[in-house]
């Protein structure tokens, strides 16, 4: 039971903190650019770090964060096989129908469906926790300024204690990348929050990272199918550019 209202309470925190608008998190502690392995013109997703944010997704955000715009099979580009998103969805019940009878019916969650919903509504999600509405994530890097170095800053910027000559209202607690430094909830992560599978050491960095990269694959799916069509344009171009210069010297050359 302790154990669920930390995890219902750690949920909540991430809604309130990465809800902020983007404008008001540039007033937060300055943004550290961290050297993400999706980085740059050639970055790609570390399938490793994806699943290890898909179990942080599921065992500790799923409850009340929604990800709209993601079927389970989209999973397939953080590595997952037909067999394991099959039993990812399973473990979900989605409202189908109507049947032969009219009536509407629950099903477990097949590959072609979205992620199912953690409430039925936003009342009833704000409802369920104390008048915030946990935002849906799937779009959260994008929409925030800094992007995956702001989630992942809030997300390890929990202080036990405000700086000297800091009162915290009470119920707060301090966030050196919040606005206002004040955040309603307890931090959601800490060291050993969870049990990874393949064994990596979970210390409040590596969780805060995992779940970071998984994501910006949410915001980005298409991320690396889009750079390397990017490169290949690029390399045509170059090719396309030296092939024009070419005949240009062979038409003019008569002229010079």
């Amino acid at each position: 039971m302790m154990k669920t209202l930390k995890t219902s309470a750690a949920v909540l925190a991430i809604a309130i903190a990465i809800g902020a608008s983007p404008v008001l998190a540039a007033e937060g502690a300055k943004l550290e650019a961290r050297d993400w392995s999706f980085n740059g013109m050639f970055g790609t997703f570390d399938r490793g770090a994806l699943q290890r944010g898909f179990q942080i997704y599921t065992e500790v955000c799923a409850s009340c964060h929604s990800l709209k715009l993601v079927a389970y099979r989209n999973l397939t580009g953080i590595g997952l096989n037909e067999e394991q998103i099959k039993k990812a969805a399973a473990e979900f019940e989605v409202q189908d129908g109507p049947n032969d009878q009219g009536e509407m019916y629950a099903r477990p969650a097949r590959p072609a469906d979205r992620f199912v919903l953690p409430f039925a509504n936003d009342n009833a999600a704000r409802a369920a926790n104390n008048g915030a509405l946990p935002p849906d994530l799937s779009l959260m890097t994008k929409a925030r300024k800094g992007g995956a170095d702001y989630v992942y800053a809030l997300l390890t910027g929990y202080k036990e204690e405000a700086p000297h000559g800091v009162k915290l209202s009470e119920g707060m607690s301090y966030n050196s990348h919040f606005p206002g430094n004040q955040i309603a909830m307890a931090a959601p992560l800490a060291d050993d929050a969870v049990e990874y599978a393949d064994g990596t050491k979970t210390t409040l960095s590596q969780l805060s990272a995992d779940v970071t990269t998984f994501m910006a694959w949410a915001a980005e799916p298409e991320l690396e199918e889009r750079k390397r069509l990017g490169i290949k344009v690029l390399l045509f171009l170059i090719v396309f550019t030296g092939m024009m210069y070419a005949v240009k010297r062979q038409v003019w050359r008569d002229q010079h």
